[in-house]
């Protein structure tokens, strides 16, 4: 007797089908890639093809508010692709150059932070302290607020020697494994 395929249970979908077109088309084919300002760069293809990232800050906690927002944005101009990376930030991924101007405006305009790309800083990772522990000997995120708005032009405008990635952790059970 066979059992029905099973509909639940199964992993996470696999990676691929939330690519952007032009990412899936050239998948390990890229030439180089160039970063253009504080906040944006573009991959080229050996094909020519090009996608441009335009890479903005979060502040790590998100209201559904900013992620309906920071969706509606992506949908606008992006055909709705749009990244989190590892440290946070928020990339738009951008298959027309058009649209480049125009969403840069727009994230300007809504107050977000453009930049972290290339020799500058990115955002700082950190553990959620008092937002989620019972036991935290401090609250990162409070920490991380302060030393970013001390930091800020690193991330928008100034360069450094090299990049630069700062991990906050509230205690040292680490649990958030910022190493």
């Amino acid at each position: 007797m066979s059992l029905p395929q099973r509909k639940t249970d199964i992993g996470p979908p696999h990676y691929e089908q939330f690519l952007p077109p032009v990412i899936k088309k050239n998948l390990g084919k890229w030439k180089y890639h160039e970063v253009i300002n504080p906040g944006l760069m573009v991959h080229v293809a050996e094909g020519g093809d090009k996608i441009w990232t335009v890479r903005v800050a979060s502040p790590r906690i998100l209201s559904t508010d900013t992620i309906r927002e920071i969706s509606d944005i992506a949908d606008k101009f992006c055909g709705g692709y749009l990244r989190f990376t590892s440290r946070n930030n928020v990339e738009f991924l951008i298959s027309d150059e058009k649209n480049v101007e125009p969403i840069q405006k727009e994230l300007k305009a809504k107050g977000y932070t453009i930049g972290g790309i290339g020799p500058r800083i990115s955002n700082v990772i950190h553990t959620q302290g008092w937002v989620h522990c019972h036991s935290a000997c401090t609250d990162a995120s409070g920490l991380v607020k302060a030393m970013m708005d001390e930091l800020y032009d690193y991330f928008t405008t100034k360069e450094l020697p090299n990049k630069v990635r700062l991990a906050v952790a509230c205690c040292v059970n680490m649990c958030g494994a910022v190493h």
